[in-house]
């Protein structure tokens, strides 16, 4: 298999990957910054809480905008972990009362993040959005009644070790705290990459900032240092976030058309624009359903983000789909719009019955056996066209291409036809 053909069907997983990759450069440039604060004035190592402050109060602000609740809750358990350490544990755990809160914190905040990253998105008012807001402010009511009453025996028993073992005390944190942030880190992983969601993404770094908080809390800057970059990366995945709605399709995960008309203008004089639509797809929504019809459109839209040469893809509406040539001439473009008609052509889906599996790899393995009952296939016809001649602007370019698929469906179908062909 040729190196580049690997490295375009690497895409998507890269993107998935990603999601991890940024909130982890975040963190590892918070580490990098925990070393520079020292050398600052003194006046300007005084900023460094503020700011975590304001950062935590744009976050929320945003979360509330976006209806983005399981946000809103991680910001709040991170910051109120934070605005505790530096009212009440400042000093350390010497006083009984500050051994309650540290103890209660250890406990609550990590409980809270598990909460997040298991829960789905329900909004900020919706109803499920107020009953957990709800729930957090009992909850918060219950610990600092337990810390008014001087309940010892309560954080004692949630705090005493689980396990006898040496190896564990290096932590410096209640076992039942690790267990909780890695419980809740392995969930946010697994979802970033398998939904490719900066939010998860996130959920996964407030993991990493409550392990170094509890971990080197004492320690000058760290703290404020990394809970600002937790913050920071919260605030990331919301716009992120609310980007991918408002400029991918959210079936197939490509650009929508509202940027693909953004792009036309700027495409320069020397490009070629490509139409891609699924043969016969209202009879295939009509005999297998629009689940089914579904998958479809998702495994041309995962083809089409593996597509070669240069080729920039988008959903153009229903079953049609653009893909545009920078720099290339139609011809050019022809034998990566081949190998991804080709591709479309020669893939088997499965119908998911009763006993087909949902997981992905056992799929895979299924249909790489051959196995014929239940499976279908689609094609694709496909025009291209290109700048020049009578197609002097975009969207002139658009049609030509669009009169090309035409062509190509009156031809047979699954096939390419060049704009002007006759």
């Amino acid at each position: 298999m040729p190196p580049g053909f690997m490295l375009f069907c690497a895409i998507p997983m890269l993107r998935k990957i990603s999601t991890i990759l940024v909130p982890m450069t975040v963190l590892f440039a918070a580490w990098v910054i925990v070393f520079r604060i020292p050398l600052l004035p003194q006046e300007q190592q005084g900023l460094v809480p503020l700011v975590t402050y304001l950062l935590y109060i744009v976050g929320m602000l945003l979360a509330c905008h976006f209806r983005r609740g399981r946000v809103f809750l991680a910001l709040l358990a991170v910051g109120v972990c934070y605005h505790l350490f530096r009212t009440q544990l400042t000093h350390g755990t010497d006083t009984p009362e500050a051994w309650l809160v540290y103890r209660a914190v250890s406990v609550v905040v990590p409980f809270n993040i598990l909460l997040v990253a298991l829960m789905r998105e329900k909004g900020f008012w919706s109803m499920a959005g107020r009953m957990r807001l709800l729930f957090v402010a009992t909850e918060i009511g219950a610990v600092w009644l337990t810390i008014r009453l001087d309940l010892h025996a309560l954080w004692v028993a949630l705090t005493r070790p689980l396990i006898n073992w040496p190896a564990l005390e290096r932590f410096a944190m209640p076992q039942l705290c690790l267990v909780l942030i890695l419980l809740a880190a392995g969930i946010a992983v697994r979802r970033a990459v398998s939904l490719g969601s900066p939010i998860e993404g996130s959920v996964f770094a407030s993991c990493v900032t409550l392990f170094v908080v509890f971990r080197w809390m004492w320690s000058p800057h760290v703290p404020e240092t990394f809970c600002a970059a937790s913050a920071l990366i919260l605030i990331m995945a919301v716009i992120q976030d609310s980007y991918n709605m408002a400029f991918r399709d959210d079936l197939t995960g490509l650009l929508s058309r509202r940027v693909l008309n953004e792009q036309l203008p700027g495409l320069g004089s020397r490009y070629a624009i490509a139409m891609v639509d699924v043969d016969h797809f209202k009879d295939f929504n009509d005999s297998y359903g629009h689940d089914v019809g579904d998958q479809v459109l998702k495994m041309v839209g995962a083809r089409l983000m593996n597509m070669t040469g240069g080729g920039s893809p988008f959903r153009y509406g229903g079953e049609e789909f653009t893909v545009l040539f920078p720099g290339k001439s139609a011809k050019e473009a022809l034998p990566h719009l081949e190998r991804l008609r080709q591709a479309i052509g020669d893939y088997r889906m499965t119908l998911r019955g009763e006993d087909r599996p949902r997981d992905e790899e056992r799929g895979k393995s299924r249909r790489s056996a051959s196995r014929k009952t239940g499976e279908v296939s689609v094609t694709v016809s496909i025009g291209v066209a290109e700048t020049g001649g009578r197609q002097a602007s975009p969207q002139e370019v658009l049609k030509a291409a669009d009169n090309a698929l035409y062509k190509a469906k009156n031809r047979g179908r699954n096939q390419v036809c060049l704009g002007g062909d006759r």
